[in-house]
């Protein structure tokens, strides 16, 4: 059979997806979908009304843990995101990929209702034959299928809206809110830091000298915007191994860039995808439990691999005669004026006029802004593991070591009261859980947990409301039979 290569985007069917959010909506009403809150309402200090949970991010993980919440009864909460509707994530911005990397089959932002799959979705427009001769998602098919997840579970997102700064404390996370020059202040029991790749951390830079002169917009991280249609007729260097640099260099060529050069340095691109081994429910489930040293042990060495960038990037790339990919070459640095760039390698001085660092992003909890006022207090896997196992691998000593509803720890008890009402939910949890927060294959896994821990919490909190509602029901059920007995007349057992 000939798989179809969807490519970014494929035609849409109104009167389709209109039947299919019909039936899933059924669907969630045959699983008494929504739930009806249980969690007491609670004033802050200054006696406004606290949200159970702020949850920072709209993309495929905030909306996710949104969706679970509703599912589990928590209403009170709100979803914030920074970009405009459809811009949440990367799928319209920094993605510049044709297909998603991973298997069309995958399933997580459905939360198990098989008419929310994107399965479900993409078939209700191009049948099952369509769906079997689909190779992968294309990458704004993607997009457009959270879109109409969100829509269709009624899951509640502003968009607009910017996370400034948190302060926890022992009654709940004080958070300051933007949304254009409005600046508001709310009180959550909880805050959910679903904020995407990027969201523990902030893009990776070389330490090149060149990059802290400035460089006049000639050299840009593949994170930020870039006007790739402008490349037609320029000398583009890329530099990095990874998915981003192949589809960085992909887009310059297809707009018609007249070279476009990518530098590696390594010898080799990396070969093997070990994180694949990972997606089983054995590990999903079960990593969060094993010792600290194993843990370790098993994400360090998948990160010291490294990634592969996915075969049909390369292809992507290699189609084009004009493309060139150098081995063993770093860049030492580079020097902007304002008609080219200069890259100056171990092997000699190369000259372009656009340079784009596909060098990824790292976790650094110093980046976050929102952080600022507590992250000194943050307990880091680098405080778990000892200073020679934090200088062999940076990198992961550089992770927040995180609780088992991923919550930020206190690296000295007592000093920042509230902390762990803080939950980090993106990439920022693969030491201590896993990738559950971020990879479709983990997120089914991961935003159940969440929500089991905001339960456990949010109950624990309140036990004792709950103690005097149950011992204050009085379900009259016998009424309709001569059996029943009015409150009055009844003895203890």
């Amino acid at each position: 059979m000939t798989h179809i290569w969807a490519g970014v985007k494929s035609e849409r069917n109104a009167a389709a997806l209109a039947r299919l959010q019909s039936e899933a909506r059924r669907d969630l009403e045959r699983l008494n979908f929504p739930a009806s809150n249980w969690v007491p309402g609670r004033l802050d200090l200054q006696g406004r009304p606290m949200l159970d949970a702020l949850i920072v991010g709209a993309g495929l993980c905030g909306q996710t843990v949104g969706f679970a919440l509703m599912r589990d009864g928590i209403r009170n909460f709100r979803i914030i995101d920074r970009a405009a509707r459809g811009r949440e994530g990367p799928w319209a911005t920094y993605a510049r990929m044709e297909i998603l990397r991973s298997p069309k089959h995958l399933t997580g932002p459905d939360l198990g209702v098989p008419s929310l799959t994107f399965r479900a979705w993409y078939e209700a427009q191009h049948g099952a034959d369509g769906w079997q001769r689909l190779h992968k998602a294309g990458r704004l098919d993607w997009r457009d299928y959270l879109l109409w997840v969100r829509d269709t579970v009624a899951i509640p997102v502003e968009n607009d809206v910017e996370l400034m700064r948190l302060a926890p404390t022992s009654a709940g996370v004080v958070a300051e809110i933007r949304s254009g020059m409005n600046t508001e202040t709310v009180t959550a029991r909880h805050v959910v830091l679903a904020c995407g790749r990027d969201g523990a951390g902030g893009a990776r830079l070389p330490d090149l000298p060149g990059l802290r002169q400035g460089t006049g917009g000639r050299v840009a991280h593949a994170s930020q915007p870039i006007d790739f249609a402008g490349t037609a007729g320029l000398r583009v260097a890329v530099l990095g191994a990874g998915a981003s640099a192949f589809d960085c260099a992909a887009s310059a060529l297809e707009a018609g860039a007249a070279q476009v050069v990518q530098f590696v340095r390594r010898p080799h691109l990396p070969q093997v995808n070990k994180s694949k081994w990972t997606s089983f429910p054995g590990f999903m489930k079960g990593f969060a439990g094993l010792d600290d040293a194993t843990r370790f042990r098993f994400y360090s060495y998948i990160f010291a691999e490294q990634v592969p960038p996915p075969w049909e990037s390369v292809a992507r790339c290699d189609a084009h005669a004009n493309f060139e990919l150098r081995f063993s070459e770093p860049w030492l640095d580079v020097a902007a004026s304002a008609n080219e760039v200069a890259i100056l390698t171990p092997k000699g001085r190369h000259v372009f006029d656009l340079a784009i660092l596909a060098t990824g992003f790292d976790v650094d909890l110093a980046m976050r802004g929102e952080l600022a006022d507590v992250r000194h207090n943050i307990l880091l896997w680098s405080d778990r593991i000892g200073p020679e196992a934090a200088a062999q691998n940076p990198e992961c000593a550089r992770f927040p070591y995180l609780g088992p509803g991923f919550e930020l720890l206190e690296r000295q008890p007592g000093e920042t009261p509230g902390l762990q009402r803080i939950h980090v939910f993106n990439w920022g949890v693969t030491l201590s859980h896993g990738a559950l927060a971020g990879d479709i294959p983990g997120l089914r896994t991961g935003v159940d947990r969440l929500s089991e821990a905001l339960c456990r919490s949010l109950l624990s909190a309140d036990i004792e409301t709950h103690w005097q509602a149950l011992r204050a029901l009085d379900d009259p059920e016998l009424e309709p039979t001569g059996r029943y007995v009015p409150p009055a007349a009844r003895t203890a057992p």
